[in-house]
């Protein structure tokens, strides 16, 4: 057993996690490397090529990288609890009007719980994984904070994670840039790892076309939402979409609506299958409920602090004022903030720290 301890590491294939591999196994840890079989590209219905970290490629990449470094590599198939967490929550949330967020219920409810339970099996220390954070131990509590690439920053879809598995978390990368992570395996003379290409889709959505899954996992839902009425915020009828699910709040485009003035999804009434659609200045909200909500840095909010929240992956964030209300987190914008969607994650921040989490449950 190594002095630095055994290392259970994540590896997609990708660069990330396999840099991740190589600098743990370089600075002395005993690494076991597993990669997570989450979907079955067959069951999607698409005919386009296999990609990102499911595929067939990938896992032999991160084979090859484990046989290269000599040290253990297996493959874990959580198709099944992939399938039952993720997707079913995926599909419910369009149907009930809302914007899902599937990286976020994967990596909380599905790959650290997956590593963790075999961590244990494996006698591993630790788990480790490709995210560009970071993680700390201050005042007895584990604190994620944001990678040092500003523009590969991950924190945003780690609020989820609880004091347990962070403590037993490792992020080899989170201190770098992505330019500096290329260059390294560049050194590591894996020149074809340093050029990969990056995917960014979902990774059961292989073509980016959400609508189309949707069909495929309910055939009947173009029958079942037949007629449905766009309205301005008065009420007042404008025309017929395509069904409520296939639309997200602040969309602009793809409305296939003339009205002659720019219009935005600004609310979504699944129960009787209506879209509203109002200007700009409609879109602009200055509050907002939290549900399910997960304390990082502190215990509680106490009566309430200031803090920066990010209300999707590529928000910068805007300062507020956040406040704990029995189970729920009260967010007060200290200015308008623009497209607030239910099932969103809203993710507080105390400069670099992750304060916590939850999902955006109003846009009212």
């Amino acid at each position: 057993m190594s002095k630095k301890g055994r290392v259970l590491m994540a590896m997609s294939g990708g660069i990330d996690s396999s840099v991740s591999a190589m600098l743990l196994h370089e600075e002395g840890y005993e690494v076991v490397g597993i990669t997570m079989k989450t979907w079955d590209y067959a069951s999607s219905g698409t005919s386009k090529k296999e990609t990102g970290c499911c595929s067939l490629d990938s896992i032999n990449d991160a084979r090859e990288i484990a046989v290269k470094k000599g040290f253990p590599h297996f493959i874990l198939d959580i198709r099944s609890e992939f399938g039952d967490s993720v997707i079913d929550n995926f599909v419910n949330e369009y149907m009930a009007g809302r914007t899902p967020n599937p990286c976020v219920m994967c990596n909380t409810h599905i790959k650290w719980d997956a590593l963790y339970k075999r961590a244990e099996m494996l006698e591993c220390d630790y788990i480790a994984t490709g995210h560009y954070a970071k993680v700390r131990n201050e005042n007895g509590r584990y604190v994620i904070s944001r990678g040092e690439d500003p523009t590969k920053d991950q924190s945003y879809v780690l609020w989820g994670l609880p004091q347990e598995l962070l403590s037993k978390t490792l992020f080899p990368v989170g201190g770098f840039r992505k330019t500096e992570i290329r260059e390294m395996a560049r050194k590591m003379g894996f020149e074809e790892l340093a050029n990969k290409n990056e995917s960014y889709e979902i990774c059961f959505i292989p073509d980016n076309n959400y609508r189309d899954f949707l069909k495929t996992r309910i055939p009947e839902l173009d029958e079942r939402l037949k007629g449905g009425k766009f309205v301005d915020t008065e009420g007042g009828i404008l025309g017929e979409h395509r069904g409520y699910p296939f639309y997200t709040i602040g969309q602009r485009k793809g409305l296939e609506i003339a009205l002659g003035v720019p219009m935005y999804v600004t609310k979504i009434e699944p129960d009787t299958n209506t879209v509203v659609l109002g200007s700009f200045e409609d879109l602009q909200k200055q509050e907002m409920w939290v549900r399910d909500v997960n304390l990082i840095k502190f215990e509680s909010l106490n009566n309430g602090i200031e803090a920066i929240t990010k209300i999707r992956y590529k928000d910068p964030g805007t300062i507020s004022t956040i406040s704990q209300h029995d189970n729920l987190v009260k967010v007060v914008f200290h200015k308008p903030v623009n497209a607030v969607a239910p099932g969103q994650s809203a993710v507080f921040y105390d400069g670099d720290d992750v304060i916590g989490g939850g999902f955006i449950i109003n846009n009212n």
